[in-house]
């Protein structure tokens, strides 16, 4: 196998593992939520894995991003994407929002980047196919999480919070694509996450809960860093980078269906038919949206001269 041939073979499971690990996500919050406050355990996070991008860099000798401006690009996609998204979620979670809830609004992503890039015109037209898959995927979110619904407190300010990590996560993904030149995975990651963690900083100094150092805590962390943030944002950066906003953005869809897979393989949490017939719904529309078109003009391999 060549190298381009293989290159493309390991582009084609980013999806399914990029998937595979950002459900993991609300795994470990429900770990280390109970034992630190939401910016305090970000910070360290942050800190935390800016210093194994750092020794992952120097050991690799990556290429730095080129130019001041490209810096501040990637800083203001680490504050959308790490410090907005993550840090609106998990403050929302922390004051009651309940998981289907904050998984229903924040699942919206898709939607909203496709109505964004149709109004605004900056990639290719959104087919009917295309919208018809993002329809269907979100009525698979729905069925997903509709018994989770309505369970905790919902108010104006973890409303709001779901709300600011639904357009950061959203508003970062199209700022990207749009201004953030191909780079090393590597050293953009740190300088988003140096960014990211600029920014929770003094907001973790404000809070007044303690850190409890459990197991739980420890475990959830280091899975945070090495595997959520190293895999999964370096796989998100890259999938940006080399498609359209709107197929990477459906994949978020399918986040909720494997976080249920996993909580229900962990937790022993009841898997319903509904579930069962949103996972499917939800796969559907996701390959609706992602799969390439047939070309009119493609022939058999045999028939070309």
């Amino acid at each position: 196998m060549s190298q381009p041939e293989r290159g493309t073979d390991l582009a084609a499971f980013m999806p399914v593992v990029f998937v595979l690990i950002w459900s993991t996500g609300f795994v470990v919050a429900r770990f280390g939520m109970p034992h630190a406050p939401p910016m305090s355990f970000l910070a360290w996070r942050f800190a935390l894995s800016v210093l194994a991008f750092a020794l992952w860099v120097l050991g690799s000798r990556a290429a730095w991003p080129k130019g001041r401006q490209q810096w501040v690009h990637l800083a203001v996609v680490g504050v959308l994407i790490h410090a907005g998204y993550l840090g609106g979620v998990w403050s929302a979670v922390k004051l009651g929002v309940g998981a289907g809830t904050s998984a229903l609004i924040v699942g919206l992503q898709p939607v909203l980047t496709a109505l964004w890039v149709s109004a605004t015109g900056q990639e290719a037209r959104i087919a009917p196919r295309q919208w018809i898959g993002l329809s269907l995927g979100l009525v698979g979110l729905v069925l997903v999480v509709w018994n989770k619904l309505g369970h905790g407190e919902i108010n104006a300010a973890n409303l709001a919070l779901c709300l600011l990590a639904l357009v950061a996560i959203t508003a970062g993904t199209l700022y990207q694509k749009r201004f953030v030149a191909p780079c090393d995975v590597r050293t953009a990651n740190l300088v988003q996450l140096a960014a990211a963690f600029v920014v929770v900083l003094p907001l973790a100094l404000l809070e007044t809960e303690a850190i409890d150092a459990a197991p739980s805590l420890f475990g959830a962390m280091v899975w945070s860093v090495l595997v959520l943030t190293l895999g999964g944002s370096s796989l998100l950066y890259m999938m940006i980078q080399r498609g359209a906003a709107t197929r990477v953005s459906s994949l978020m869809y399918l986040v909720p269906p494997c976080t249920s897979l996993l909580a229900w393989l962990l937790f022993d949490e009841l898997l319903t038919p509904a579930v069962l017939v949103g996972l499917a719904l939800t796969a559907l529309g996701v390959w609706l949206v992602v799969r390439e078109p047939v070309r009119q003009d493609a022939q058999p391999k045999e028939q070309r001269s």
